[in-house]
């Protein structure tokens, strides 16, 4: 059974740093690609980062470029995402994904966590 479990999310002011946690069991960790997506209410999952198997290539959306990093350990099965600089619009639910592509497409991603929300206030 595949379980994939999200941890950090919080509430933090505006400019302030969250680091999100992703552990994953009862699939391939090393061979999946992973990413970072989130949502708000009656809006579409944006993805927000993905690395690639080996964490050397790394996709960052537009809006989180240079305030984020996303980076994996393999042995320890554990996804990151380090997150810097924040606002309001970062604000949503955080969800991780493992998928046999690369890129911020939500269908290439067959597993997902439930999510662990951000919150911040301004």
């Amino acid at each position: 059974q595949v379980q994939v479990v999200e941890s950090g999310g919080g509430l933090v002011q505006t400019g302030g740093s969250l680091r999100l946690s992703c552990t994953a069991s009862g699939l391939s960790f090393e061979t999946s690609y992973w990413a970072w997506f989130r949502q708000v209410p009656e809006k579409k999952r944006e993805g927000v980062a993905c690395i690639n198997r080996s964490g050397v290539a790394k996709l960052y959306a537009d809006s989180v470029k240079g305030r984020f990093t996303i980076s994996r350990d393999n042995a320890k099965r554990t996804l990151y995402l380090q997150m810097s600089s924040l606002s309001p619009e970062d604000t949503g639910m955080y969800y991780c994904a493992a998928g046999d592509r690369y890129g911020l497409d939500a269908d290439s991603f067959a597993h997902w966590g439930q999510g662990t929300q951000v919150t911040v206030s301004s």
